[in-house]
């Protein structure tokens, strides 16, 4: 659904928090404008918090709630209120609204959010701590955040979430992690337990928690660095893999940045879309892979790996980029060969755009010396040898050689 009427010059819709002791915790101005509005829109837990205030239509969001947005534009104009748990902005309905609607016509009146709470309750600093949603979120998503010392605050999506993200750190190796489960916070239901991940979580906790983890890990936890350039070892793969060391050269060739995305055509494996998403945040990626066995392959290293922003786009470029969003940054890496790829790819590349290609055969490195006679940039040898053993004497082994092209798009 696109955004953006023409504005009604005052605000007529407005986002209020409301935590779990209802009508009680709201301030003044708040109650007025339920009382006064004539559709208040919220999920029926909210409205039920609520009920004594409201004196005008309700609407309860449907599934998918999407569907209830036509309903609150139509009230353009007219006093609108929109209930919401805690902070409308903290993983809320308000960044939802507010790309459809002006910013001139919304108000907001934030409660404390549900992690706001939270690390009141444990004492611990917000700007010291991540967190997460897993409300439409595969559990996985956590995965990059698992780093011993590290401390996260997770909106569970039901009453399962936790058990279900206790198991995940025993399977990771961070089942000494130190787990808060907090159900109905600043309510009277309000309940707080804790325990180690190891040992389970209580088998009667409440749909509405969140989840605080204090990470700890074993010997042999999976832990993912935060420099490009992972194990080899932790992708999947038929040997159609950008090589650790060529990866990390490549990563910062491609030097990813907040909410960018990157084309990875020819993805193989996904190991650069993957390095990519783990980069920045909001960073995302289109793994590009013509074989449907590779592309599945693709997506389970993501997953595995929590790269939840990687989207598998199967099919053969050039034909399959034509409708894609343009990239920030585009890696071609088994697709070069591809007649119009290279082209096709550059004329989709943002202005300021970074394309980055790595060849290993003299026909495709051909490829890139024309290119960059053409576009220009840089071309670089990449040569890596390692340890290896050859009968009782030890000696370095040659991989081979990668020559990489790097350019920046001007205007």
């Amino acid at each position: 659904m696109s955004a953006a009427r023409q504005s009604q010059a005052r605000p007529w819709l407005t986002l209020i928090g409301i935590g779990e002791d209802g009508a009680d915790g709201l301030a003044s101005p708040a109650r007025a404008l339920i009382a006064g509005a004539s559709l208040v829109a919220g999920g029926s837990r909210h409205l039920h918090l609520a009920a004594p205030l409201i004196r005008g239509e309700t609407l309860a969001w449907p599934k998918p709630m999407t569907d209830a947005y036509p309903a609150i534009l139509a009230r353009a104009g007219s006093d609108v209120v929109v209930l919401a748990s805690g902070d409308p902005y903290c993983f809320g309905v308000g960044s939802a609204l507010a790309a459809l609607i002006p910013a001139a016509e919304i108000a907001c009146i934030p409660a404390p959010s549900a992690f706001a709470l939270a690390a009141a309750r444990l004492g611990w600093a917000q700007q010291d701590l991540t967190t997460i949603s897993f409300c439409g979120r595969p559990l996985e998503a956590i995965v990059p955040l698992l780093h011993p010392g590290a401390r996260v605050l997770a909106l569970s999506a039901d009453a399962s979430t936790p058990g279900a993200v206790a198991r995940l750190l025993v399977e990771r190796g961070f089942g000494p992690s130190m787990l808060h489960v907090m159900e109905a916070l600043g309510g009277p239901r309000e309940r707080v337990r804790s325990g180690l991940a190891r040992s389970g979580v209580p088998a009667d906790i409440g749909p509405l928690n969140l989840l605080a983890a204090e990470l700890a890990a074993s010997p042999d936890a999976v832990v993912l660095p935060l420099a490009p350039g992972l194990p080899d070892a932790l992708f999947e793969n038929d040997g159609q893999l950008t090589k650790q060391e060529v990866r990390a050269m490549t990563l910062a060739a491609l030097a990813p940045c907040p909410g960018e995305l990157l084309w990875d055509i020819g993805a193989g494996s996904g190991a650069v879309s993957i390095e990519w998403c783990l980069r920045g945040r909001g960073t995302r990626a289109l793994a590009v892979e013509a074989r449907p066995d590779r592309a599945a392959r693709a997506a389970r290293n993501a997953l595995s790996l929590g790269a939840v922003a990687v989207d598998i786009v199967a099919g053969r470029a050039p034909s399959v980029l034509a409708g894609l969003p343009p990239p920030d940054a585009a890696f071609i890496g088994g697709g070069l060969q591809g007649e119009g790829v290279l082209d096709a790819t550059w004329a989709a590349l943002r202005p300021g755009g970074r394309l980055v290609a790595n060849a290993v055969a003299l026909d495709t490195q051909g490829l890139l010396f024309d290119a960059q006679a053409r576009f220009g940039g840089t071309l670089s040898r990449i040569a890596v040898e390692r340890l290896d053993q050859i009968g009782t004497m030890r000696a370095f082994r040659p991989a081979m050689a990668v020559v990489q092209w790097a350019v920046t798009k001007r205007g």
